[in-house]
């Protein structure tokens, strides 16, 4: 049987966190600033660059690290898994609920340091490229 020529349907995701199975890859979608009015407090995480190649990112508020996905997030080198990280500012360009939505920047491929605490985890992901001098101060830099 030939090979299909259509597309396979667009994947939707609500959490910023999309698993692709086909991949191994676990795809993060971060907002750095969250306003009051776009994201719940239970989906406020504190997100940020502790460095030029390292990141400090808190999973859902449900995910332990004894949970499928937190050891999925652990483990993901030794399983042949990928993380790959992208982080914009905020949800929206203007930063109002009407607002036009701010896109998405590729930091790469990142790898499981270490974590603390559970619902959430706070995870330290090591960047396998440095970010840009000039997205530094934008990524919450705390150094």
């Amino acid at each position: 049987m030939p090979p299909s020529t259509t597309a396979a349907p667009p994947r939707s995701h609500r959490e910023g966190v999309l698993w692709d199975e086909a991949s191994q890859s676990d795809i993060l979608f971060i907002t750095l600033r969250k306003s009051e009015a776009l994201f719940s407090p239970t989906t406020r995480y504190r997100d940020l660059a502790l460095g030029p190649s390292l990141f400090h990112w808190e999973s859902q508020s449900t995910t332990t690290a004894s949970s499928p996905t937190g050891q999925r997030y652990i483990h993901h080198a030794a399983r042949g898994a990928r993380v790959l990280l992208f982080v914009r500012e905020q949800r929206r360009v203007d930063g109002r609920a009407g607002g036009v939505t701010e896109p998405f920047r590729c930091l790469g491929f990142a790898t499981y340091e270490s974590h603390e605490g559970e619902r959430p985890m706070a995870i330290r992901w090591r960047l396998e490229r440095e970010i840009p001098v000039g997205w530094l101060p934008v990524m919450g830099l705390a150094v």
